[in-house]
């Protein structure tokens, strides 16, 4: 079977898109969905995300881990997606799509794309970490240098460890470099490896700084290894609402497999 693809990337973060409307796609072939995303036989990427058709909403996003299992929420994905949604002319500037954790608002000019993410009611507020899910687990750790850092083992080594064990979880390095920026790096789970940019990621890192009085600003500029993010927030009691992550979506190139 030839499967028509695109790929997309937002700061560096990677997916292969397959409009999925005629629901043919063998999406419980994991081997299938795992050579797709292999930088060396396949495609390469980070994940691959399908779009289909939703009943209550313009369309729906499902994802795959690089691994080829399906996951939970994606940030840099679903911003992505609302740029491919875009080129296949379901929408125009704005759209509410359905995802794993619920439905999604967002806008997109050029290509700039502003998603809104899930509320965030529980930080777990730890000695060394902190602990919170934002559509994806993520266990963030501030540092005062995370260049020299290697998040590859020290991710690892996190993301099976206790509390999390085989389910996992996402592990963020972050660097405060003055009251409204920070830096970050990211261990994937599913990629098992560290991503150029993860957009749930930096929206925990927003939040956490926050709740760790890092930052009194709700509006942060999130510099990763693929480009920078921007994310806002309001903050009441205790709840942080209206969580936007805002960057740059942009179509790479297309093909058949």
């Amino acid at each position: 079977m030839k499967i028509q693809f695109y790929k997309y990337q937002g700061t560096g973060n990677d997916f292969v898109m397959i409009d999925n409307r005629n629901n043919q796609f063998p999406k419980t072939d994991v081997a299938l969905i795992n050579k797709f995303c292999d930088r060396r036989f396949g495609v390469g990427a980070d994940g691959l995300i399908l779009l289909e058709k939703s009943e209550i909403v313009d369309f729906k996003m499902v994802y795959f881990n690089a691994d080829g299992n399906e996951s939970t929420m994606c940030g840099n994905g679903g911003r992505c997606i609302v740029a491919f949604a875009k080129k296949l002319k379901i929408i125009d500037t704005k759209t509410t799509f359905e995802a794993i954790d619920g439905k999604h608002y967002a806008t997109i000019t050029d290509t700039i794309v502003s998603l809104q993410m899930k509320d965030i009611k529980i930080v777990e507020n730890h000695n060394t970490h902190l602990f919170l899910n934002t559509g994806s687990p993520h266990h963030v750790l501030f540092s005062s240098d995370i260049d020299t850092i290697d998040v590859k083992k020290i991710g690892r080594k996190i993301r099976k460890g206790a509390p999390y064990f085989e389910e996992g979880t996402n592990v963020n390095f972050a660097e405060k470099i003055n009251s409204n920026t920070f830096k970050v790096r990211t261990y994937e789970r599913g990629v098992e490896d560290e991503t150029l940019s993860c957009g749930t990621g930096v929206t925990a890192v927003a939040i956490a700084a926050s709740v760790a009085n890092k930052t009194s600003e709700n509006k942060l500029h999130i510099e990763t290894l693929g480009g920078n993010l921007t994310v806002s927030f309001t903050h009441e009691k205790d709840v942080y609402k209206n969580v936007y992550l805002t960057g740059k979506a942009t179509f790479v190139f297309e093909g058949f497999f």
